[in-house]
């Protein structure tokens, strides 16, 4: 059974940094890409970012490119998202998620496993 426990969110002045870490486990880490979504209040769940099984390869949505970095470490299951220079508009729940597939780009719905979220507030 696979399970994802998020930690690291919090509240943070704009311009800020946060670190948010997730650990897997219940199967092979490795072989699976990982990802980050978010959903603000009335908004859907939107992607941020993902890294591929190896963490050779990585995505990140439009908003997010060049302040945010994912990055992951097998050895230990897990995957982390450092934020920098964090805004208003990046308040969310953060949900840390993983997939079946072997495919690459992981096709975004095919991430199916989720955990339970982390909070982050970004105050102007």
């Amino acid at each position: 059974q696979v399970q994802l426990l998020e930690s690291g969110g919090g509240l943070v002045q704009a311009g800020g940094s946060l670190r948010l870490s997730c650990t897997a486990s219940g199967r092979t880490f490795s072989r699976y890409s990982m990802t980050w979504f978010r959903q603000a209040p009335g908004k859907e769940r939107e992607f941020v970012a993902e890294i591929s099984g190896s963490g050779g390869r990585v995505n990140y949505a439009d908003s997010v490119k060049g302040r945010f970095t994912i990055s992951r470490d097998n050895a230990k299951n897990t995957v982390s998202l450092q934020m920098d220079s964090l805004e208003p508009e990046d308040t969310a729940v953060y949900f840390c998620g993983t997939t079946n597939s072997i495919l690459w780009p992981t096709p975004r719905n095919s991430y199916v496993y989720w955990g339970q979220g982390t909070q982050v507030t970004v105050s102007s």
